[in-house]
């Protein structure tokens, strides 16, 4: 993520140079007329062009802000509900799919309630798509911004935190929640005292999050593309049945000249290119956040985007009006998202690893309490045993339903024979105490990683910057000539003696 970003600053740089917009600022914008509308009556000098304009006093600023937030903070626990509904969902689905008939199902319910689960989420995630980009819309408009790139800015951000958090949300709580706070046999923690807490698969959660995010991803991946191409078409094609309708003949039609014919076609977004910078900056947050369960995602995304370049430029050039251009410097506030997923990358990847993974518990076992805990690590032999000492014992007769004998589960607790029976072993506080200084040396030793390649790759290329040297100076050398050849025909022109020299 820091290589992709620092070579982008580069080919950013590149771009800027041969746009001739390395010098460019942005003139002071128009006020947008909502503003003006609304504030016309509060007038204070622009400290800029020195002409009296609408100001928007703080206090209603501040007011305006917090409504905002609020409403962004509801939206996030409208979608922290519908995690919440899908997992009351996997509950109920456990427990039928567990006492199904059909033995296929029965034998395989684990991979069942998580296939349709994670269907059942994503149709949840496209329907609330829908509804935020019409509340951001509105949270943005109330917020009144006294520009138009501080308009988008705002509409950009709570974008991204609306479907970033929708995306995200299901996986956050398979890779870090599900299966965390299940207990043990014989004191089940249960949800509403009916549905006993899912578990992960017994190969570890790593399954269940996989699952998810290849679903999730290739599913999205095939509906942004049809929203962009097929929508498109749908589109144009009933305008034009409709233009028949209408009585036009497809002779007449043909003979439309050709900016009538692109005038018939669908209009551009009223947000611009809002739609394909959100999907790259998704994309690229699936590419990276969870990259150590999903090693698939960077080649899915790769396959994805040569696909989209064709989609991309087979929807501008046939499907949409022509859309107007404008001057940019950058990419605006979506650099600095960018740029925050690749430190929350670190994080996230940091506590998969360290969590959700059995990287910890083997590494802790092979040195700790394997058979080579005197001998150094010699590979596979070091494990030998660690599948028994990750299980724990439970007596079934505590079960009181006529049961005997003893079941294992998957977790680090004293026998029932034990002073402490069901207690936390030794091994488990070790376990957990690697696990964190794990997560606090990754993290410490990637960002400083990361600070180092940063630092390593200058942000404008070196032929670029020889370029703009060389420009810089035969700008001065012009703009000494100039001045000279000035004075030398003011000189001649008082009749004075000069000579080809500096005066």
């Amino acid at each position: 993520a820091t290589v992709f970003l620092e070579f982008w600053k580069r080919r950013r740089a590149v771009l800027t140079y041969d746009w001739d917009l390395l010098d460019w600022e942005d003139e002071e914008e128009e006020l947008r007329p909502q503003f003006e509308a609304k504030y016309s009556q509060v007038e204070r000098v622009n400290p800029i062009t020195g002409k009296p304009e609408p100001f928007q006093p703080f206090p209603d600023k501040l007011s305006r802000l917090m409504v905002s937030v609020s409403g962004i903070f509801f939206m996030i626990s409208l979608v922290l509900t519908a995690v919440f509904a899908v997992v009351v969902y996997r509950l109920v689905a456990m427990e039928q799919f567990a006492s199904f008939k059909w033995y296929f199902i029965k034998k395989y319910w684990q991979f069942a309630t998580s296939g349709t689960g994670v269907c059942i989420n994503f149709m949840i995630i496209m329907s609330l798509n829908v509804v935020y980009e019409k509340v951001a819309y509105l949270l943005t408009d109330l917020e009144h911004p006294r520009t138009e790139s501080e308009w988008e800015n705002s509409f950009a951000l709570k974008m991204f935190l609306f479907q970033f958090v929708n995306l995200n949300s299901s996986i956050f709580y398979i890779a870090f929640f599900l299966g965390r706070f299940a207990g043990r046999p014989g004191k089940y923690n249960k949800l509403f005292n009916r549905w006993r807490l899912e578990e992960c698969h017994p190969s570890g959660c790593l399954i269940d999050l996989c699952l998810q995010m290849g679903v999730i991803m290739v599913l999205k991946q095939m509906w942004n593309n049809f929203m962009e191409l097929g929508y498109p078409l749908l589109q144009n094609w009933w305008s034009r049945r409709k233009m028949k309708r209408r009585g036009q003949s497809m002779e007449n039609k043909i003979s439309l000249p050709q900016w009538e014919k692109d005038w018939n076609l669908q209009p551009m977004n009223l947000h611009g290119l809002m739609d394909e910078y959100l999907e790259m900056v998704l994309q690229f947050g699936f590419t990276t956040i969870f990259v150590a369960a999903f090693p698939l995602a960077p080649l899915l995304a790769l396959l994805n985007n040569i696909i989209e370049i064709r989609l991309d430029a087979y929807k501008f050039v046939t499907q949409w009006r022509r859309p107007m251009p404008a001057r940019a410097t950058d990419i605006g506030i979506w650099y600095g998202i960018l740029e925050g997923i690749g430190v929350l990358a670190v994080i996230t990847n940091a506590f998969v690893i360290a969590i959700t993974s059995d990287y910890i518990p083997r590494f802790v076992y092979a040195y700790k309490y394997g058979p080579c805990t005197d001998e150094g690590y010699r590979q596979e032999k070091c494990l030998k045993g660690y599948v028994n000492s990750s299980l724990s014992v439970f007596d079934l007769s505590e079960l009181g339903m006529g049961y005997s004998g003893y079941c294992r589960y998957r977790d680090y607790r004293a026998p029932p024979w034990s002073s402490t029976p069901y207690e936390f072993t030794l091994q488990f506080w070790h376990v957990l105490a690697a696990r964190l200084a794990f997560i606090i040396v990754f993290e410490h030793l990637v960002f400083g990683i990361k600070s180092f390649i940063a630092y390593l790759i200058p942000d404008i290329p070196k032929d670029l910057c020889d370029r703009m040297r060389r420009e810089k100076y035969l700008v001065q050398e012009m703009m000494y000539e100039a001045e000279l050849e000035h004075l030398q025909r003011e000189r001649k022109k008082n009749g004075k003696q000069y000579h080809h020299e500096w005066p």
